[in-house]
């Protein structure tokens, strides 16, 4: 059960990167520095817009619009990172023994 767990809060931590890189990719289309219609970049962005989207869309439909900020992917990473330190500190030892 010990292994599910660390399973479980290791595809946690890899989402939360996926997030971040979706951020930073979506400032760098933003603001012009890559282009999407490089077949390379377009597959990335997409990628990445497929396995972040479901999880940040009911996000933005809670959050108020700040203008061009976009504060759903910081909410998420908040929380999977509660997630993350529930399993591992409050369920992970009660496993244990």
């Amino acid at each position: 059960m010990y292994a599910l767990i660390t399973l479980i809060s290791t595809v946690i931590s890899i989402y939360i990167w996926l997030l971040i890189a979706s951020a930073i990719l979506s400032w760098l289309v933003a603001f012009n520095v890559i282009n999407t219609s490089n077949r390379f970049v377009y597959m990335v962005g997409d990628f990445l817009y497929r396995i972040t989207e479901p999880a940040l869309r009911p996000i933005r439909k809670i959050l108020p619009t700040l203008g061009g900020i976009d504060l759903s992917p910081m909410v998420l990473i908040l929380l999977l990172i509660f997630l993350q330190n529930l399993l591992l500190q409050d369920i992970a030892p009660a496993l244990l023994y």
